[in-house]
């Protein structure tokens, strides 16, 4: 049964058809009007239609000659209606893609492959529909066209995948990269990369280049895009990207764009990191100091280091004798949870006798680690040590042994470290111990051995670590640490006092309060504490006879009269500056020149806007906000500061405004108080407005951008 369809149709698919190979002929040559790229940027929400029209019309050809279909008129018409609404609805979704491929951002092969597959299923499909109408038309034809036409829609389809979200997107979870050790790993190729990788790409890549961004490589992240550099390395607050990723998901600038997958908090810290820390393309991830954040939260990515736990062929110690031998003085627990290896350790001199170790003869066997560090050991003691066979790791340090009876541990085939510092044993008892099979690492400083006897020991072995400790001739001299600070607060009301400390006996601590730097003949000496009254900025350094002097230290000391009773801060502070809050401006704890010291606060799009309250009418006369400056890293004082008062709540005066004097690119950083004096009022409410500066200068690497104004604490008189 063969069903006619109305000429116009034929004419509209044929129109259809037409319009849009002239369009891709010629499109080079068209200027697309910016009211039909509105019906372009439709292209991604009617795709799915046509998709599902088509693979629909598909299969009801594939099964149109079957004998009960072709008597069935409903299925006839159906087949032939789907078809229809499929090749029109692709043909105006085709229109919608040509026009939206003109737009600034769409390029490279995958485009092409995109756009000519599309046309091409197209086509197809009206020219399958065409044929249905000869008689020659079987059941072959219209089975080998189905295939054809579904295999094109999927070709088409996969390319239209990978311009949208990327190259592998469906197989991604199943073909995602095998971790990288960390050993081995580079913080861009197998930290930063990835990100990338996951949450940009799709839309910054060879094919798809929005706003002529491209993410693929480092030539193109550093000459970055449209509007302008991506990074500015080592300063991560003026960086394009991490603006861009902080503005709110509603805003059309705000990356990744909504609807696409979203950067974590992790994720963002780690790019903030990475700028932070100059955005290298080269550096291993071990190159960072353990203690790095950035090196802490790649480890976390990275494949961890392969330790292979040491299997032991002894069974479980029986639990009730384990927690029998458990006392005050004697800790029996497993190396790990659900091992049958066991550590020992000894605490307080009391508590220990020759019988402490002979009552471990029940769990002998289990036994692979000895701690008796500081313990009354005696040399014959070692005897009974010698029967924990499967020992591993034994400390002897500080302990009575002379070294008479060593030999004894020669029994334990099993040992791989074992400390003896602080012992009176010699190299002549010593020597025989670096024939043990297994022995790994040897502690010996602080004992009778010399200086010449250890290089002796160490040049008689290759396989024994030999650590002698550091010994000093008197021709060394070592840095001083410098002196401690032990004051809890450095914001005082009234009277201030300074606390200075050094752990090492005998050591001088000298101070200024002038700004110059101490030195070992004309400066101060500190003496337990130094009362203050006034803002100061001690500088202090340590000196010993024999030693070389500290590093110098800085501390600023703020003086203000009273704390408000409440505060509210009215804005959200910079992402990653938000400190304690609020009350983060009134606990006396002070910044120092690291932004992310957790003091901070900062604020960049919004303004520092807080209101202050008391119990009852306080006689004010100048409010200070202790702020952080670094002309070059783009933090600026506040370019205007107000300040108003209220007896009443809502009903404010203003009291004062200042301008701040803005750093040249000279200036150099510094921690500065800023001032607003204004005549004495009695209040019961103070509101602080403190305007961020809105572009860095000229002369700024990121010219143009906001400036970042980092507060912590908030001084009132």
């Amino acid at each position: 049964m063969r069903i006619k369809l109305p000429a116009f149709v034929l004419s509209l698919i044929f129109g259809l058809n037409t319009l849009i190979i002239f369009i891709t002929i010629f499109e080079s040559q068209l200027q697309i009007p910016q009211w039909l790229q509105v019906l372009g940027r439709m292209h991604p929400i009617l795709l799915h239609f046509p998709i599902v029209l088509l693979l629909l019309a598909s299969l009801l050809e594939f099964f149109r000659f079957q004998s009960e279909n072709t008597k069935t008129l409903f299925y006839q018409l159906l087949s032939s209606y789907v078809f229809v609404a499929g090749i029109l609805s692709t043909g105006i979704t085709v229109l919608m893609g040509l026009i939206l491929s003109t737009e600034e951002g769409y390029e490279g092969e995958t485009l092409d492959y995109h756009k000519w597959f599309a046309l091409g299923t197209l086509l197809l499909a009206s020219i399958l529909f065409k044929l249905r109408d000869f008689k020659w038309y079987s059941v072959i034809h219209a089975r080998i066209g189905s295939i054809i036409l579904i295999l094109s829609l999927i070709i088409a389809g996969h390319f239209g995948a990978v311009l949208t979200h990327g190259d592998n997107f469906v197989l991604e979870p199943i073909t995602k990269p095998e971790l990288v050790p960390l050993e081995q790993a580079k913080v861009y190729d197998h930290v930063i990369q990835p990100i990338f990788q996951e949450k940009c790409i799709s839309c910054h890549n060879d094919q798809k280049l929005k706003g002529n961004l491209k993410l693929t490589d480092e030539m193109s992240i550093l000459k970055g895009g449209k509007t302008g550099k991506l990074l500015v390395a080592g300063y991560p607050n003026l960086s394009l990207l991490l603006q861009r990723v902080h503005l709110p998901s509603s805003d059309k600038k705000h990356m990744p764009p909504a609807g696409k997958p979203q950067l974590t908090e992790e994720e963002t810290q780690i790019l903030y990191l990475w700028i932070k820390d100059q955005a290298s393309f080269s550096k291993k991830v071990i190159d960072l100091k353990p203690s790095d954040s950035l090196r802490m939260l790649a480890a976390s990515r990275l494949k961890p280091a392969e330790i292979k736990e040491e299997q032991f062929d002894f069974n479980h110690a029986d639990e009730k004798t384990i927690q029998k031998l458990n006392t005050f003085y004697r800790v029996v627990s497993p190396i790990s949870q659900g091992s049958a290896a066991l550590n020992v350790s000894f605490f307080g001199k009391s508590g220990y006798n020759a019988k402490s170790l002979d009552e471990l003869s029940v769990i002998e066997e289990q036994i692979v680690g000895l701690s008796l560090s500081k313990m009354p050991v005696k040399d014959a003691d070692l005897k009974k040590i010698a029967k924990f066979k499967s020992l591993r790791k034994l400390d002897l340090n500080f302990t009575d042994i002379s070294g008479s009876s060593l030999n004894d541990l020669m029994k334990l085939p099993s040992l791989k470290i074992l400390s003896l510092s602080g012992t009176s044993v010699n190299l002549k008892q010593v020597q025989p111990l670096l024939a043990l099979k297994n022995l790994e690492e040897l502690t010996i400083w602080n004992t009778k051995l010399s200086e010449s006897e250890l290089n002796q020991l160490k040049k008689s072995t290759k396989k024994v670590r030999i650590i002698s400790g550091f010994k000093d001739d008197g021709t060394t001299l070592v840095k001083l640490s410098p002196p401690f600070l032990k004051n809890k607060s450095r914001v005082f009301i009234g009277q201030g006092t300074i606390e200075l400390t050094h752990p090492r006996k005998g050591v001088i601590i000298k101070y200024t309060l002038d700004g110059t730097e101490p030195d070992s003949l004309n400066s101060n000496v500190f003496k337990n504490t130094l009362k203050i009254n006034k803002n100061s900025i001690i500088k202090a350094k340590a000196f010993k006879n024999g030693w070389l002097s500290s590093d110098v230290i800085t501390y600023g000391f703020l003086k203000t009269a009273l704390k408000p009773d409440g505060i509210k801060l009215i804005n959200s502070p910079n992402e990653y500056h938000k400190a304690a809050g609020a009350n983060s401006l009134i606990d006396g704890q002070l910044g120092d020149f690291d932004s992310n010291n957790n003091n901070w606060l900062g604020f960049k799009e919004n303004n520092l806007e807080i209101i202050l309250e008391f119990s009852g009418l306080q006689k004010i006369e100048n409010i200070a906000l202790n702020t952080l400056i670094s002309a070059n890293g783009g933090y600026f004082p506040p370019s205007s500061i107000q300040v108003y008062g209220a007896t009443q709540n809502a009903k404010w005066d203003l009291l004062t405004t200042i301008t701040s004097v803005m750093p040249n690119k000279e200036s150099k950083q510094e921690i500065k108080a800023l001032y607003a004096s204004f005549k004495p009022q009695s209040l019961k409410y103070v509101k602080i407005i403190a305007k961020p500066v809105r572009k860095l200068p000229m002369w700024h690497p990121a010219k143009g951008q906001p400036a970042l104004l980092l507060v912590d604490e908030l001084l009132l008189n």
